[in-house]
């Protein structure tokens, strides 16, 4: 191709390498935050004054204002990343929240508070810089040929480095080669602040455990039957085996005492290590099963009849790959992983830490309602808390969920080491363990990553980076619009 160096140029015109990024962080502000506060619903404290039969704290609307600083007289104005840097101060912008209290079913209380601080992103939509011309930029004190896409705290410049992570809701299996477990299988249920890890795993007698919270190797059938799906034809309609009945067979065997659902729900309550009368116990099981099991296909009671077929069909997966197909069992496949940029990093955060938040306010209100000196919600909401745990995680890189190394000085040694650094790709992966397959080149980076630029050592492999034409989906795709072109096409049924 002649024009190859043109057409790359006319690219980059109206492409950023950053452009994810700073994408992905525009949607965690405008999008992900608002479902994230709507995801917590009523907030009911334990404790009320003796006057009232009902208390609701309500959050709404959410949105974060343009950095600014407040000066030691009081007085704020906008704040631009150069003298962030020199001040060593955080760029950051305020999180605006409207919070109502709900007395007896009737608003009594309304306003709107700053419940924190965030850091904002170089050159999002939420910064100073962005959309100001070449000209405008030197003004400023900026290299109008920086491309943004991260942060300053305490005056260093700090960038979040993209996660590759296996893609959730999708079962793996592996062959295990010593011990009693014969195959085991991992699904990752992912739904807003749930990511719950399910192990199945085939013992060499044949019977199928399941194991996630609070549930330790229990016979998979045992679920299914306290799920409510309690005839055997109806377990092994919904598993729709043409062949390997024998497995299934031993499996219904297994759990032939359990007859009806009242056991089922007493054996797997037990197996909990719940030890309360039996109406509690077969309640609080329930419970764990709604929140525990399978979360990406629901929450709620009604939801149940759907898990029991799900686990059929999932038993039916592994009984076919343990068989037949787990050669074909390609883990290290792009189509099974997927890119968590900072913007789903930072969700992840706020979402934990507006949890601690929650539970500060309803401690700094039941211990003002003993004292009786309960008077407005605005003073038991401490901003400094929300803000502190954020800057901590990104001056620190110590993430939720115990990952580190997620944040980092970003390298200014030169410009292309600046650019190689905002395009990394780290795997959560241990660089102390072999894990041959996952640091070799696979046919399915081409034209994702970097064939070449990777580290040597004990991280080759394991630390990539982005191909300089990469484009990376947003995962805010109208899952409408997608069924729709698919039944257009033939692909779905109506």
């Amino acid at each position: 191709m002649e024009n190859r160096k043109d057409i790359i140029q006319k690219y980059y015109e109206t492409n950023s390498l950053i452009s994810a990024d700073v994408a992905s962080f525009n949607n965690f502000i405008e999008n992900e935050m608002q479902k994230i506060i709507e995801d917590v619903g009523d907030i009911i404290p334990t404790v009320i004054p003796a006057d009232m039969d009902d208390f609701r704290i309500k959050f709404d609307k959410i949105w974060i204002e343009k950095p600014e600083v407040i000066e030691a007289d009081g007085s704020r104005r906008d704040i631009y990343p150069t003298e962030a840097r020199l001040r060593k101060l955080t760029y950051s912008g305020p999180i605006k929240l409207e919070v109502s209290a709900h007395i007896d079913g009737v608003q009594r209380e309304s306003f709107t508070t700053q419940v924190g601080k965030i850091p904002i992103m170089i050159h999002s939509k939420f910064c100073h810089l962005n959309k100001l011309s070449g000209e405008e930029l030197i003004k400023k004190g900026e290299d109008p040929d920086d491309i943004g896409g991260y942060f300053i705290l305490n005056g260093n410049e700090r960038v979040l480095i993209t996660v590759e992570d296996l893609v959730s809701n999708r079962m793996f299996v592996e062959k295990v080669k010593t011990g009693p477990i014969k195959f085991s299988a991992r699904i990752f249920s992912e739904k807003g602040s749930y990511r719950v890890p399910h192990l199945i795993e085939q013992t060499k007698d044949g019977v199928i455990n399941i194991s996630l919270t609070r549930l330790k190797k229990v016979p998979i059938m045992a679920v299914i039957k306290a799920l409510g799906l309690l005839k055997d034809s109806e377990i092994m309609q919904q598993i729709d085996l043409e062949e390997m009945h024998d497995d299934i067979f031993v499996n219904l065997y297994n759990t032939i005492d359990l007859k009806n659902h009242d056991e089922s729900l007493e054996y797997l309550g037990k197996k909990m290590g719940i030890n309360q009368p039996p109406e509690i116990r077969a309640e609080k099981t329930l419970e764990n099963l709604d929140k525990y099991l399978l979360p990406h296909l629901g929450l709620t009671p009604e939801d149940r009849h759907k898990k029991a077929v799900n686990l059929c069909k999932i038993l039916k997966r592994f009984l076919i790959i343990t068989k037949k197909d787990l050669q074909n069992q390609d883990i290290d496949h792009y189509m099974h992983k997927r890119l968590k940029l900072p913007g789903d990093l930072m969700a992840d955060l706020f979402r934990v830490h507006l949890r601690s938040l929650i539970n500060d306010i309803m401690y700094n209100f039941q211990r003002l309602v003993k004292r009786t000196k309960f008077t407005s919600l605005n003073i038991i909401i401490r901003d400094k808390l929300l803000t502190s745990r954020i800057n901590s995680a990104m001056a620190t890189g110590v993430w939720v969920g115990g990952r580190k190394g997620l944040s980092q000085n970003l390298d200014r040694t030169n410009y292309l080491s600046s650019l190689s650094h905002l395009q990394r790709v780290n795997s959560l992966l241990s660089a102390t363990q072999e894990n041959f397959d996952a640091r070799a080149l696979h046919s399915t980076h081409w034209g994702r990553l970097c064939a070449i630029e990777t580290p040597e050592g004990t991280s080759i492999g394991l630390r990539k980076n982005l191909a300089l034409m990469a484009k990376i989906t947003p995962e805010d795709i109208n899952d409408t619009k997608v069924i729709k072109s698919l039944k257009g096409l033939g692909l779905l049924s109506e």
